[in-house]
C-alpha cells in the first residue's frame, strides 16, 4: 500500500499526531501526548499505529530523568533533492567552511546549471 493510501486511511488523532512529529523534526512521546491535548494512554496508542504503519520511528531514551520514547518521522519522509545536483550532493554537507572558489563547489554549481 503507497505511503498516501496510508495516510488517508488515518484517523484525525492519527493525522494531528503525524504532523506534530513532521513539524517538529523530532518530539518525545511525553511531550506528543502533551501537545496533542491526549491522555498519556491514547498518546501512546496513537504513536504504536503510526509505527506498525511504518509513518514513525521510536526509539528509547530518557528525558528529564524518565524513561521515554523519542519519535521521529521516516526517513521516506526527508527530501534530500534541494542538497543534490545531478549524482552530487552539496559540498556543504558535512564541511564547516566551503570555499566558494572550490573546484568541488564549482562543479557542483555547474551541475545544477544542466539540471534545469
Amino acid at each position: 500500500m503507497s505511503v498516501s493510501a496510508v495516510e488517508a486511511n488515518l484517523s484525525e488523532d492519527e493525522r494531528a499526531g503525524l504532523e506534530l512529529v513532521r513539524i517538529s523534526g523530532g518530539i518525545h512521546q511525553s511531550d506528543f501526548w502533551k501537545e496533542l491535548d491526549v491522555s498519556s494512554r491514547k498518546g501512546s496508542r496513537i504513536v504504536e499505529s503510526l509505527v506498525e504503519k511504518e509513518l514513525v520511528e521510536r526509539e528509547e531514551t530518557v528525558y528529564d530523568g524518565h524513561n521515554t520514547y523519542f519519535i521521529t518521522p521516516t526517513a521516506r519522509d526527508l527530501d534530500f533533492t534541494l542538497l543534490m545536483a545531478g549524482d552530487m550532493l552539496s559540498p556543504f554537507i558535512g564541511e564547516e567552511e566551503v570555499d566558494p572558489n572550490s573546484d568541488a563547489f564549482s562543479q557542483w554549481i555547474m551541475n545544477l546549471a544542466y539540471q534545469e
